[in-house]
């Protein structure tokens, strides 16, 4: 995954360009905010809760309700155009994307069709990348690029009946051209991690992982093999190794596959409505004040750099002095200037915000952020990152599992060159359970779990980081690390902050819908 570089503000957000009536959709999984009306809102938010009870229950994983912070927010934005725009690549073939981050994760997509059976490619796209969402969260699994892929294409196949029934693994007809026409993948390829991989679309790679992960999911006859496969892999096999074992003859499944393949029929789960629990929707208008700042809230919630949070930052100022007594807007300055590293600026909107509405979750962290990295110039830095430490503490009584009051426990130590307390590696651990899907978060724990040499737990965090078909740099991080512990069983991790490189602190990952 990369990050998200936003190029351009896009004329239809810009503030006073249009008197936007947003809706904000909150469930027990996800928080929707759109333009739109409140029966599509709804209607969009109560397919999103069905399709996660959906996969629940396909997968036999119950799932613990995440803290309010940690769910999905979903902005639905005006059209494909947009989104690409605010995935910082306007040529991009990209109908969806989503920004996994502890406390934090985002996706943006496009405005959708709710009143059809037959989802559009946007939906399929969000689909894709929620399904990603939950596998990383529920399962300890490193999982390989064509599971993972595989697993996203083959839940995100799905329907949504008009009685509230949602089916499950239906063809992927959006991969029958590339099914058809696109070069070949064979199972050994998709199997081996180590082959290198077509990034531009040009081979049959997610059409064919979508076709055998459906396969063994559906096949009598191979019925336990794709359990197995994952036990082994659970295990320290490679991903050939374990295919082998489990699958048997590669040569055969490919040509079992290429029969599967041409069948007119395949099976399919239907899933009646009594079985999904989906929870409650509550549909609210924005204050006009509120949806005067969602142009900007979006861009910063996406993330920004420097450059482009200085151009942001009279955007933000222009909203606030329009309603300088909003809370949300106050937190959305304090992000807008932490950003553009004005600390003191963000501290004082935020406690303006704090002053108005003690709940707002943004503003205890943005004035802890800014707080800590004010903390390092503090020729009194012990009392300066105690100081930083209050609004992540008055966080954690509120939200107790935001992950990032966890994270920032830790943190306050480690930039004081102090030895974590079992306090502090206790909420580290936790911040990772809560956002498995977030890899700077698990390449944090991992590195001080090598310092710890605690290696078989520091390791199954970096075959997560490092598995990730999308993750980039922090995804090589994570190997250089990886290769280093294989090479020297002993190693203490001394020259760990040189491995990294500073990917660790490279922010968040781009994980977008292909």
């Amino acid at each position: 995954m990369r990050l998200a570089l936003l190029t351009v503000l896009f004329a239809s957000l810009m503030p006073g360009a249009s008197r936007a009536e947003w809706l904000e959709a909150s469930s027990p999984h996800f928080v929707v905010y759109a333009d739109d009306s409140e029966r599509d809102i709804r209607t969009f938010s109560e397919q999103l809760e069905r399709f996660h009870a959906a996969i629940s229950v396909v997968t036999n994983t119950p799932t613990e309700t995440p803290s309010p912070s940690n769910r999905v927010t979903v902005f639905v934005v005006r059209n494909s155009t947009e989104v690409r725009r605010l995935y910082g690549d306007r040529t991009a073939d990209v109908g969806a994307f989503y920004v996994p981050r502890a406390g934090s994760s985002v996706a943006i997509v496009p405005n959708i069709r709710t009143g059809t059976m037959d989802l559009d490619q946007s939906m399929i796209a969000l689909l894709h990348e929620y399904a990603h969402h939950f596998m990383w969260t529920n399962s300890t699994f490193a999982m390989p690029r064509w599971y993972s892929e595989g697993g996203a294409e083959f839940f995100a196949s799905a329907s949504f009946f008009p009685d509230g029934r949602v089916g499950i693994g239906r063809p992927a007809m959006h991969r029958a051209g590339e099914l058809s026409y696109a070069r070949d993948v064979k199972v050994s390829e998709l199997l081996d991690t180590d082959a290198k991989r077509d990034d531009k679309g040009s081979d049959a790679f997610y059409g064919k992982s979508w076709l055998l992960f459906h396969y063994l999911t559906f096949d009598t006859g191979r019925k336990g093999q794709l359990r197995n496969y994952v036990r082994l892999m659970s295990q320290g096999s490679t991903s050939l190794d374990a295919g082998r074992e489990a699958f048997g003859d590669l040569r055969a499944l490919d040509r079992e596959l290429d029969a599967y393949v041409r069948k007119s029929r395949i099976l399919a789960f239907t899933l009646s409505a009594n079985i999904l629990e989906t929870g409650v929707v509550v549909v609210r208008r924005l204050r006009e004040a509120e949806a005067a700042a969602m142009p900007v809230h979006i861009r910063s919630r996406v993330g920004v750099n420097l450059e482009q949070a200085e151009a942001l930052l009279p955007d933000a100022r222009a909203v606030a002095a329009r309603y300088p007594q909003d809370p949300a807007v106050l937190a959305m300055l304090a992000e807008a200037e932490h950003d553009a590293r004005n600390h003191a600026e963000a501290i004082a909107a935020a406690d303006a915000a704090l002053a108005q509405d003690p709940s707002l979750v943004r503003a205890y962290i943005q004035k802890g952020q800014s707080l800590f990295l004010l903390a390092a110039e503090d020729p009194d830095d012990g009392a300066a990152y105690m100081r930083a430490r209050e609004p992540f503490l008055a966080l954690n009584k509120l939200e107790p599992d935001h992950p990032v009051p966890l994270v920032y426990n830790y943190l306050t130590l480690a930039a004081q060159q102090r030895e974590p307390s079992e306090n502090a590696m206790a909420g580290l651990r936790r911040a990772a359970e809560l956002a498995p899907f977030d890899s700077s978060l698990r390449l944090m724990l991992a590195a001080e779990l090598i310092k710890r040499r605690q290696f078989p737990e520091a390791q199954g965090n970096l075959r997560a980081v490092a598995y990730n078909p999308h993750g980039g740099r922090i995804a090589q991080a994570a190997q250089r690390v990886l290769a280093q512990m294989e090479s020297t069983p002993d190693w203490d991790g001394e020259n760990i902050n040189a491995l990294l490189a500073g990917d660790a602190a490279a922010g968040s990952q781009t994980e977008s819908a292909d």
